[in-house]
C-alpha cells in the first residue's frame, strides 16, 4: 500500500492483505457478522460519500456510487449474507468501474475495529510497531556480492524511513564499492515515500525531483526529492539494475517509473501491477467496515502522468524467473566493456560464458553423458536417471550441467569447470580441471 507525506495509515496496512479472490482477507479468522438489506444500503451510502468527498477522480467517484446505487436496487447483493461477503463484492465491483487496485472495502470485526480506534499514547505506538518491523528486518530479505562484483539487493516493501533507515543505510554502504547494483522488486507491494527517497538519494550528486502528488481534498500537491545528504559513499557512477514483476506495485511502481524516467537504471523483468494513488484509510466504525480509500494522484515530472493502470514497462522484457540472470549478464558485460586489466578481463569473460549458458541451456545426448563415466585420479564421473555427476575425494556429489559437449559447470561453485578430453576414437582419457583466475589442473582416467 502506497503512503503520502505521514497520511497512510498504519494500522489498515496492518490488519489488511491484498488478496486477488476479493481484495480484501483478514489477518486471522475473526467471526464474521450478518449483512441484511438495511446495513448493505448503508454500507454503500457510507463507501459513497467518502468517494464523492476524498476519491481522486469526482467524476469516477460518482460514476462508482451510481453502479453501486443500481446493482443494490437491482437486487445483485441480497446473496451476500455477512459483512466479510459484501464489502468483498463490493471491492470487485468498485475496482471493476475504476480499475483502481488500491480502491478497497473490508470487514473489521468489532474487537479489531476497537483496537484500530482506541486513544494510544503514541510513543508507545510508535514502538511496538518498530519493534513490529524489526521482527521481519524491516522486510529487508538478502543482500549480497554477486561475481564479478555485482552488488544485489532484495527488500520486500518499502517500510517508512523512521524505521527502516539504519537498516537501509547499512544495505547501501555494505554496496557502495560494487561495479554494478541489481535491486530485486519482484515480490515488493510497496510501501512509504520516505524510503523511496532515502535510497534513490544514493544514486544522485544533487538533488533531484522524483515524483508529486496532487491531492484532491486539498486542492495541494505535495512534492518529494532525493535527499541532499547520505551517510556513507554515494553510488552516481554504478551501473544500476531494477528487477520487476506482475507483483511489483505501487511504492514498488514508483520506484521503478522515477529510476526510468531519469534515465538512471534499467528495469527488467516483468510489466508492473499498475497502481499509482496514494491511499488513506476511512473507518466506518458503526458498520464494522474499513476502507482503502485513494486520495490523490502521482504526477512524475518527466512525464507529466503516471503508472496508473498500465504499470511500468520494462526496458528490458523478460520473465520474472530469469530476470536475475539477464540483469547480471548485463552488469557483467558493461563491467567487462570498460576493464583494461587482462585478468579481470578474464574473470568477468568466465563469469558471462556461465550465466550465457544458464540462459541457454544446453542439451547433450545421455548415451554421450553416459559414455564420459569413470575414474580419474581423485575424480569421478558416474551417470544416473539421465544426468552425469561429478565427485571428487572428500568432497560433494554434485550435477554436472553441460556448458558444450564436453565442458560443465556446476550450481554452487562458480569458480571451477570440468572438461572431459576425449582420445581419437571418442574415449575420455583424462579430466581438465578449468578455474576463474586461469589455472588449470589434469587427471587421467584411472581405467583401462
Amino acid at each position: 500500500m502506497h503512503a503520502s507525506c505521514a497520511r497512510i495509515a498504519v494500522a489498515l496496512s496492518a490488519l489488511f492483505l491484498l488478496q486477488a479472490s476479493n481484495g480484501i482477507a483478514q489477518i486471522g479468522p475473526p467471526p464474521d457478522m450478518p449483512c441484511d438489506a438495511g446495513m448493505r444500503a448503508e454500507i454503500i451510502d457510507s463507501v459513497s460519500a467518502a468517494l464523492n468527498q476524498v476519491y481522486v477522480f469526482p467524476d469516477v467517484a460518482e460514476e462508482m456510487e451510481r453502479h453501486l446505487q443500481s446493482r443494490l436496487r437491482e437486487g445483485a447483493y441480497d446473496e451476500f449474507g455477512t459483512i466479510r461477503e459484501f464489502t468483498g463484492a463490493l471491492t470487485r465491483e468498485l475496482q471493476g468501474v475504476s480499475h483502481d487496485r488500491h480502491l478497497r472495502v473490508g470487514y473489521v470485526s468489532p474487537e479489531q475495529m476497537a483496537e484500530l480506534t482506541a486513544e494510544r499514547d503514541e510513543d508507545e505506538a510508535r514502538r511496538q510497531r518498530l519493534e513490529a518491523y524489526a521482527r521481519s528486518n524491516f522486510n529487508f530479505r538478502r543482500i549480497e556480492i554477486l561475481s564479478g562484483n555485482v552488488g544485489y539487493l532484495r527488500f520486500d516493501s518499502f517500510v517508512p524511513a523512521e524505521y527502516s533507515g539504519a537498516t537501509a543505510i547499512a544495505a547501501m554502504n555494505f554496496l557502495a564499492h560494487c561495479d554494478a547494483l541489481i535491486i530485486d522488486l519482484r515480490n515488493n507491494g510497496g510501501g512509504s515515500p520516505s524510503l523511496i527517497q532515502l535510497i534513490t538519494s544514493y544514486f544522485f550528486d544533487e538533488p533531484v525531483h522524483l515524483n508529486s502528488f496532487y491531492i484532491r481534498e486539498t486542492d495541494s500537491w505535495d512534492q518529494f526529492w532525493t535527499q541532499s545528504h547520505v551517510e556513507g559513499p554515494r553510488m552516481t557512477d554504478t551501473d544500476l539494475y531494477v528487477l520487476t514483476s506482475e507483483f511489483t506495485f505501487s511504492g514498488a511502481e514508483e520506484f521503478s517509473y522515477n529510476l526510468k524516467n531519469l534515465e538512471r537504471a534499467t528495469i527488467v523483468g516483468d510489466t508492473t501491477g499498475g497502481g499509482a494513488h496514494p491511499v488513506n484509510q476511512r473507518l466506518f466504525t458503526n458498520l464494522n467496515v474499513a476502507m482503502a480509500l485513494p486520495f490523490g494522484r502521482a504526477v512524475n515530472p518527466i512525464t507529466e502522468t503516471n503508472w496508473e493502470g498500465v504499470g511500468v514497462i520494462p526496458d528490458v522484457a523478460v520473465d520474472q524467473e530469469v530476470a536475475l540472470e539477464t540483469a547480471q549478464l548485463m552488469a557483467l558485460r558493461g563491467i567487462r566493456e570498460g576493464e583494461t586489466d587482462e585478468a579481470r578481463q578474464f574473470t568477468l569473460d568466465w563469469h558471462i560464458r556461465g550465466l550465457e549458458a544458464e540462459l541457454n541451456p544446453v542439451v547433450v545426448d545421455p548415451a554421450i553423458l553416459e559414455s564420459y563415466a569413470g575414474t580419474f585420479g581423485p575424480r569421478t564421473l558416474t551417470f544416473e536417471d539421465g544426468q552425469l555427476w561429478y565427485h571428487r575425494a572428500g568432497r560433494p556429489l554434485r550435477r554436472a550441467i553441460p556448458m558444450s559437449e564436453r565442458l560443465f559447470r556446476f550450481d554452487d561453485i562458480d569458480y571451477f569447470r570440468l572438461e572431459v578430453v576425449l582420445d581419437e576414437s571418442g574415449r575420455p582419457v583424462k579430466l581438465i580441471g578449468h578455474y576463474d583466475n586461469g589455472t588449470q589442473d589434469e587427471s587421467p582416467r584411472s581405467e583401462t
